[in-house]
């Protein structure tokens, strides 16, 4: 693989000589692992593991306490399962619940890349509980490092007749992108720790020894749907259907990311760009060498600025395009049009064409804990169908035969979950990330406290008629964005304890980012402000218009970069 000559100007960043010298992933890990004297591993390892899709952390809320006392943090792990396109069978939930009590804390977190969390998880419990996954044919590989991420996919087949030959090209990406090295395999799923490594076996023809100068995220939408906010992955691919309702092919978006940080205008959050468009046949080898120009000329010098929007973004469209045609020997074809609605799930009952039925549930910030746990459990016992992970933090439970409907209809009725029209439009359209107490990052609450928040904003929007409106409000304890707050039409992010930015403006289809609107708001004026806004937004909107373009039209915000023209215009947007 080639090294840009700019790339040696300035010294590597040490995580590079970390993973070179890691033996493909191992480092020390097996030693720290097997360390009675602390509850957490080094630094050198926290970094490795992450490619094991294991996150060490400490309960936050405990630190003060912990620290008087003269005890070591109360240390935890966070282990996160691959799920690509978000599809999983009935025993495997079952599985993941009964560990989520045996080895967690209890509760299960589906994520926005439709993978799951477990949190809580001692040291001790770690081995087990990933050799329990990999058990039932899933895995936690790549599911955190720099590498290539799950892989996302639509998971709503009562949407479109592409949805099943879609799901099966996303989960060959994620195949033919894992990383080969043996280590995963050594240290959590064989009987016995071992500390080797063979050259040949580890070998990685995609990764090399280095892997990726930071994550790379991969996701495949399916219009009119863009529940999986494809302008916000490093490589999205969105599906066209021919004249006949066929697969045509693939529209390939490049660039997008949500990451930034507070005070350093360097770092931003980004919208993709069209890149071209490719057969069905093509898709995995076109994702492959797109990966590899990331690899090769993404910055290895500063994880800050390591990202593929900021190589996309510096080096410019034309060249990504013609980088990444030399490598594919062929030329990309002209990007073809297509057309979002909304990035929302749609719950409660659906109809599928081949007699099935599948009902999406709302599971709010995707917290799986308490009653609707057992009941998901009860339904897992008898369901013949899977469960499919939305990109919103949701569960639809799919492919209900027609004579088992009756069962799970029961099943959601006796736990009160047949109807999600008890909820308003906001707390449908609501996420957050996970923040405190477990997340290092955070700087601020977010699925704790959004919930609250969104209750107490429920009294106006009753009041002002926006019961059954959705409007998308989301919420970060930090500006990494990972609950994608930045395509949200009401954002709040995270800046230090009880405070936040504010932002507005992001378009409903997730094809505008929205706009700094107020900064550093303590929580006892956000109530009032946002309250004030959704009440101005009821008596001041024209017809059928959506809160985010509301906030720019009546001058609240001024719009920020749009990929509105990727499908408004003629089929596809130009290099230019």
């Amino acid at each position: 693989m080639s090294t840009p000559p700019e790339a040696t100007a300035k010294p590597l960043h040490k995580n590079e000589v970390l993973k070179a010298e890691s033996n493909y992933l191992r480092g020390h890990i097996l030693q720290d692992l097997s360390d009675p004297s602390t509850g957490t591993i080094s630094e050198d390892s926290a970094q490795l593991t992450k490619f094991h899709g294991v996150y060490p952390q400490d309960d936050r809320d405990l630190r003060n306490q912990r620290r008087k006392e003269g005890k070591e943090k109360a240390y935890i792990f966070m282990a996160r399962v691959r799920v690509p396109g978000g599809v999983c069978t009935p025993k495997q939930w079952l599985t993941l619940d009964a560990l989520a009590d045996s080895h967690a804390n209890g509760t299960l977190k589906i994520t926005n890349r439709q993978a799951f969390q477990f949190h809580g998880i001692l040291k001790g419990n770690l081995r087990p509980a990933i050799r329990e996954v990999n058990r039932v044919l899933m895995d936690t590989l790549a599911a955190c490092g720099d590498v290539v991420r799950n892989v996302m996919c639509n998971p709503n087949p009562h949407l479109s007749s592409l949805h099943a030959e879609t799901l099966e090209i996303a989960r060959a990406v994620g195949r033919h992108l894992s990383p080969h090295t043996r280590a995963y395999h050594e240290l959590w799923v064989e009987d016995r720790l071992v500390g080797g490594g063979d050259p040949e076996e580890d070998a990685e023809p995609i990764y090399g020894k280095t892997y990726l100068p930071r994550k790379f995220k991969i996701g495949f939408a399916i219009p009119p749907s863009n529940d999986i906010d494809v302008f916000a992955n490093d490589l999205g691919f969105i599906a066209v259907a021919d004249d006949k309702g066929r697969l045509a092919g693939f529209t390939i978006t490049v660039g997008g990311g949500m990451g930034m940080s507070h005070n350093q205008v360097e770092t931003y959050p980004r919208l993709a760009e069209v890149l071209g468009f490719c057969r069905p046949e093509q898709v995995v080898e076109v994702a492959e060498k797109i990966v590899t120009v990331q690899r090769d000329f993404g910055d290895r010098t500063d994880r800050k600025h390591a990202r593929f929007k900021y190589t996309v973004a510096d080096r410019g469209l034309v060249w990504i395009r013609n980088e990444v045609e030399r490598r594919l020997g062929w030329e990309l074809g002209t990007p073809r049009r297509f057309e979002f609605t909304d990035t929302g799930d749609r719950y409660g009952w659906t109809e599928g064409p081949d007699g099935s039925a599948h009902f999406t549930l709302f599971i709010e910030n995707g917290r799986v804990k308490g009653d609707v746990k057992t009941a998901l459990r009860e339904i897992a016992s008898v369901h013949t169908g899977d469960f499919r992970l939305t990109p919103n933090q949701h569960l639809m439970i799919a492919s209900i035969s027609p004579e088992n409907r009756p069962r799970i209809e029961g099943l959601l009725r006796k736990h009160g979950l047949d109807t999600a029209n008890r909820a308003t439009g906001l707390r449908l359209n609501s996420m957050a990330c996970v923040a405190l107490p477990t997340c290092g990052l955070a700087l601020a609450e977010s699925e704790r406290y959004l919930p609250e928040l969104v209750t107490q904003l429920d009294e106006a929007v009753e009041s002002a008629g926006l019961r059954d409106d959705a409007i998308v409000i989301r919420m970060t304890g930090c500006p990494n964005g990972c609950g994608r707050p930045f395509l949200a039409e009401i954002g709040f992010v995270g800046r230090s304890p009880g405070k936040y930015n504010m932002y507005l403006g992001a378009a409903f289809n997730g094809s505008r980012m929205n706009t700094l609107y107020k900064a550093s708001l303590a929580t006892a004026e956000i109530i009032p402000l946002t309250q004030g806004l959704l009440k101005r937004y009821a008596a001041e909107r024209l017809d059928g218009e959506r809160f985010g373009d509301f906030s720019i039209r009546v001058g609240l915000v001024k719009p920020t970069g749009t990929a509105a023209d990727f499908h408004s215009g003629p089929a596809g947007a130009s290099d230019s």
